[in-house]
């Protein structure tokens, strides 16, 4: 496994739309791990998706404390309610906001062994899912925020 770079807001690839992963191989394998070892190393990560470290694939890495998701051309097939939430994202250190997210969601995607599966979450790994979503659309969570808040005010 490798750390990678997280790229920052102002680099123009986190606005490129990522590319389906047509065959899941070790070399996607290899990406999905190398992406849970950045993460876990940022101290405040919840999520990291590809376009983060630099790569324009559809794939996404969480773990909001329930245990690692790997997820490869995640989709959001269904979604209920709304939610306010407050986000960040390690490729806008220091930023925080308050947006309106699906209060539950069900995804699909294949695992890391090329399987289909759907999953279906509330509350924060909703958010969480909806966030690095958005990530491989080229989708900062900025473009959605109805009220930045003081970084002091943000418990992560």
């Amino acid at each position: 496994m490798a750390l990678r770079q997280i790229r920052l807001s102002d680099d123009e690839l986190l606005r490129k739309k990522s590319r389906v992963v047509e065959v899941v191989d070790n070399k996607v394998r290899q990406l999905l791990d190398d992406m849970a070892e950045t993460m876990y190393n940022t101290g405040n990560g919840g999520g990291l998706a590809a376009p983060q470290v630099g790569i324009l694939k559809r794939l996404v890495v969480i773990d909001m404390g329930q245990g690692l998701i790997k997820l490869v051309n995640p989709k959001i097939i269904s979604q209920e309610g709304n939610q306010e939430v407050i986000e960040g994202c390690l490729s806008i250190p220091n930023t925080f906001g308050k947006l309106i997210r699906p209060s539950k969601v069900t995804i699909a995607a294949l695992n890391e062994n090329g399987q289909a599966i759907e999953l279906t979450a509330a509350g924060d790994l909703a958010k969480c899912f909806c966030h690095e979503i958005d990530h491989l659309d080229g989708i900062l969570f900025t473009d959605l925020v109805t009220e930045y808040i003081d970084s002091d005010m943000v418990n992560v």
